[in-house]
């Protein structure tokens, strides 16, 4: 199994260079690829910052790459969960952080938005510090 960087899933997803994301797709159909968190958290910002593209729309796209025959991610199961946080309003991050978090009984931290944000939404509490 191969692994993709980042750049590649941004070519797949966008198109937005015609060679580079032929190469992309040829790449990723051509058998298993391996995708993990932290390239979809880049991916996540990058199609978030550089492309503009909402929260809900990238959720929506990566749950769609994540379906393909080919796509291997990283535990799948915690992904999922984390794309219906964002698609609920959560922060692509901060669901990523929170869904990884699960062996744990409570998540940390100063942002008052994400608290505001994870109130309901998991049996993990997320905790001002």
């Amino acid at each position: 199994m191969r692994a993709i960087d980042t750049n590649v899933l941004v070519r797949f997803l966008t198109g937005d260079d015609p060679d580079q994301a032929a190469r992309a797709r040829a790449a990723i159909m051509q058998g298993p690829v391996y995708v993990s968190s932290t390239v979809l958290l880049e991916t996540a910002w990058v199609l978030r910052s550089v492309y503009a593209i909402a929260p809900h729309d990238i959720a929506a796209a990566l749950r769609r790459f994540g379906g393909l025959a080919n796509a291997v991610l990283e535990e799948p199961a915690r992904i999922a969960q984390a794309l219906d946080w964002v698609e609920q309003g959560m922060d692509v991050a901060d669901a990523l952080h929170l869904a990884k978090a699960s062996p744990c009984e409570a998540m940390l931290t100063f942002d008052e938005r994400f608290i505001r944000a994870a109130e309901g939404v998991s049996s993990i509490p997320v905790c001002a510090v």
